[in-house]
């Protein structure tokens, strides 16, 4: 997966319901992982907003019902809401069928969900296996859980995974096979206390290995199904001002949620795959 610059692809941030470029319709259906706030519930929002069928969830079914209802109180009544739990595996068998009875397929897929323990400044990796089974063995679960689900049409189907440009790849070509070696070697180092001397990421460690995972995999998807009906994608949105920093960043969750969902809804023709986008900074030239 090559990092390139957004407007390579003659990108706007700011998608119109009105523009000529609109591909979707009301039957579009989007999913949103971890949308109860923060970059998720920006997503859902603007989806709704501009007339997608949105599939809100989140693990927390109190919370999600109460954003959904928000959504739906500002008029936008084309938001459902379904609890899921990226991390169990059960909650996600019983989200894929929901999907399928619900809807018969889905279009876009935008896996979201993520955590991390640590504050701004601070680096622990005692809650290692929960980041990497919520924020890479989840979402793959639940990406090639889907995988049949998604629609066949000229549209051209979308996965977009929000992650950050700490899970940088140096090298050029992961399988999958070594992808799972990689996080199994580090949860392992962890558990033996050696990680700090094995050469790991000294910034929010286990957080980067994640997210390293994860963008390893989307290129290893989006090559299984280069030139079909399935595009790939990473968006790093920066310093966001979120939960998981404490509310701290350079731009707002509407934001950064505004570039995700132009990526996700770029048109067939300007549609790429494979990629790794940084939506905001200096940093929209890092390489993965």
């Amino acid at each position: 997966m090559e990092s390139k610059l957004v407007d390579q692809f003659h990108f706007s941030s700011t998608v119109s319901l009105h523009s000529s470029n609109r591909w979707w319709s009301g039957d579009t259906v989007a999913v949103v992982t971890g949308a109860n706030k923060g970059i998720g519930l920006a997503v859902v929002k603007r989806f709704a907003e501009l007339g997608l069928t949105v599939v809100l969830t989140a693990r927390d079914e109190e919370r999600g019902k109460k954003a959904t209802e928000k959504l739906r109180e500002e008029g936008l009544g084309n938001v459902r809401f379904f609890a899921l739990d990226v991390s169990k595996a059960a909650s996600i068998k019983t989200f894929v069928s929901w999907v399928e009875t619900t809807f018969g397929g889905l279009d876009i897929l935008v896996n979201n969900a993520g955590v991390s323990f640590n504050d701004i400044h601070e680096n622990s990796v005692e809650f290692a296996e929960t980041v990497i089974k919520t924020n890479f063995h989840g979402p793959k679960l639940l990406t090639e859980s889907l995988l049949p689900l998604f629609r066949l049409s000229p549209s051209i189907s979308r996965i977009l995974n929000i992650s950050s440009r700490l899970g940088s790849i140096n090298k050029e070509r992961l399988s999958e096979e070594e992808i799972e070696g990689v996080v199994k070697m580090f949860l392992g180092d962890v558990k033996e206390g050696r990680w700090e001397r094995e050469g790991w990421p000294q910034i929010w460690t286990d957080y980067s290995v994640s997210k390293l995972a994860l963008n390893a995999y989307s290129r290893v998807l989006a090559k299984r199904f280069e030139g079909g009906r399935l595009s790939v994608n990473c968006f790093c949105p920066g310093y966001t001002q979120t939960s998981m920093t404490r509310g701290q960043g350079t731009h707002t969750p509407d934001a950064a949620g505004e570039v995700a969902v132009s990526l996700a809804l770029l048109p067939p023709h300007d549609l790429p795959t494979g990629h790794f986008f940084l939506g905001f900074g200096p940093y929209n030239q890092s390489r993965l």
